[in-house]
């Protein structure tokens, strides 16, 4: 691989290495903030991002606490499918509790003094034989976020399973999708999340974690010998291969769910219409269907995948503008903000999908209402 450029961050969800040119707009330096623009870091654009940082981090933790606390508040919160949506729920609170706050309080030193937190980008240059500085809130904040992140996407891909073995499977869903078994599986997906989180920590001394001036948050960084990338850099491509295997995964899943959603409709229309009396044996229905509980969900979850895949979008053209030689330092604030953002969408897609979830909202607020009947899901 070719060098890089010696201050900047690789992203964590990108594993791209940034190619070092010839360029006089491309040079090596040890300086702060040499991609920093008035237009990028000024004290109005700094402003507003805090004022931006500070809303979606009240709307992540206000969101996800009242989905948490609906989903207790009910029986949903003992069956498979509610328990996987508690723990995305969880996972997208720990973003809004920890790793949005941080860049607030990161941004507003950044604005009220003129000397930068040793977490702050500056470079990683280091010299043969040296380990890589000690240990700073950046190593915590970065994990936690990406860490996040793999959980939602194992969760999404989870939820998606379970949806596709209650249409394709109806009779069995209670055998094959147990509690102990889903309960389980999330414990297998924050665990497994995590350790590849730290992948490039626990396998290899080439990395650090420092606040990214373009992103605003903590970043994987390779700490450079010379001009040249260490020799297992190549660790950070387990992040998109993750990414992009089980999102590639969840859309097959997907598919498989609504064909046969399809089919099933299709044929219940020619059963209504009597088409389907011979084939059907003079049943006159489907005695293997799924519920109507259980396609609503199915859609309901692929709104949820095609909300995620789109936020996780932005963080592939970064990786495509990146290999091509392009820094886009204000359209990395954007794709990395943009996917913090999902954290906060769940329950707005929740509140429009699910009639019992905006019931047991209106019971946050209307105490003396009994209760709505719960079912599965």
């Amino acid at each position: 691989m070719a060098a890089v450029v010696a201050n900047l961050s690789i992203p964590w969800g990108t594993g791209v290495i940034m190619g070092f040119t010839d360029t006089p707009n491309q040079t090596v330096t040890g300086s702060l903030a040499p991609l920093c623009t008035v237009c990028c870091c000024g004290l109005l654009n700094r402003t507003l991002a805090v004022v931006f940082m500070v809303s979606l981090a009240f709307a992540i933790v206000v969101g996800n606490v009242v989905t948490l606390t609906v989903f207790m508040q009910t029986r949903q919160s003992r069956t498979p499918q509610g328990y996987l949506k508690v723990s995305l729920a969880v996972a997208d609170m720990m973003v809004g509790v920890l790793v949005v706050p941080f860049s607030v309080y990161t941004e507003i030193s950044l604005m009220v003094t003129s000397v930068p937190p040793v977490w702050y980008q500056v470079g990683s240059e280091v010299s043969p034989g040296v380990s890589n500085s000690s240990w700073q809130p950046c190593m915590l904040i970065g994990p936690v976020f990406a860490g996040c992140t793999f959980v939602s996407i194992s969760t999404i891909f989870l939820m998606t399973v379970e949806r596709s073995v209650a249409i394709l499977r109806p009779l069995h869903k209670d055998t094959l999708v147990t509690r102990r078994r889903t309960l389980l599986l999330i414990f297998v997906s924050w665990t497994g999340s995590f350790l590849l989180a730290m992948a490039p920590l626990i396998l290899s001394k080439s990395f650090t974690l420092e606040y990214n001036e373009c992103s605003r948050m903590c970043n994987y960084a390779p700490l450079l010998v010379g001009l040249q990338l260490p020799a297992d850099s190549h660790i950070m491509l387990l992040f998109p291969a993750f990414d992009f295997t089980l999102l590639g995964g969840t859309l097959a899943v997907n598919i498989m769910s609504f064909t046969s959603i399809r089919r099933y409709t299709r044929k219940r229309k020619l059963l209504s219409e009597g088409s389907l009396g011979l084939e059907a044996g003079g049943s006159g229905g489907c005695p293997h269907r799924p519920s109507f509980s259980d396609i609503k969900a199915a859609k309901t979850i692929g709104i949820l995948t095609f909300a995620f895949t789109a936020s996780f979008s932005p963080i592939a053209v970064f990786v495509l503008g990146n290999v091509v030689g392009y820094t886009w330092c204000n359209f990395s604030f954007l794709a990395f903000w943009i996917l913090t953002g999902n954290s906060c969408c769940n329950v707005i897609i929740y509140s429009v999908r699910d009639q019992r979830f905006r019931k047991g909202v209106m019971l946050l607020f209307h105490k003396d209402r009994s209760p709505p009947h719960s079912e599965k899901s």
